[in-house]
């Protein structure tokens, strides 16, 4: 899970909207403690709307490379918990642990018009070789 975590760039957020499902490709960095996964998303989004609505959520990283194999090779988890919008005292650590993975975003993560998030993890469910379920409770 923390190799995982740590070599993959993108994940894919889940909010909803009044019973709808919502997903969301987003950059995340996780904390070394894998307790919070941080991101970052403008404030005028969708995903943005919904999890000031409803903070519940979940984030699928993966390992899949689009190839067969993938069926039997790939390993998946989905993190589910709740966001919460970074502390401004904050910022600097989310900084720091964000922009070390994604350098390229320093722009973004710095403007106005963005707000820093953090997924607060209670389980990571882990799917490896197609159908081995791992349930990891964050503590």
């Amino acid at each position: 899970l923390r190799e995982m975590l740590g070599n993959q760039l993108l994940g894919v957020l889940g909010t909803h909207h009044e019973g709808e499902p919502y997903t969301s490709l987003v950059g995340f960095a996780a904390t070394d403690n894998l307790e919070h996964l941080l991101f970052a998303t403008g404030r005028a989004t969708r995903k943005h709307a919904n999890l000031v609505d409803d903070s519940r959520a979940s984030m699928l990283i993966d390992t899949r490379t689009n190839r067969p194999a993938d069926f039997t090779e790939a390993a998946a988890a989905t993190a589910v918990g709740v966001v919460e919008k970074v502390a401004e005292t904050e910022n600097e650590e989310f900084d720091r642990i964000f922009l070390a993975k994604h350098p390229h975003l320093e722009d973004f993560v710095r403007s106005p018009s963005c707000v820093r998030l953090c997924l607060r993890v209670s389980v990571y469910m882990v799917v490896t070789h197609f159908q081995h379920v791992i349930e990891l409770h964050v503590d």
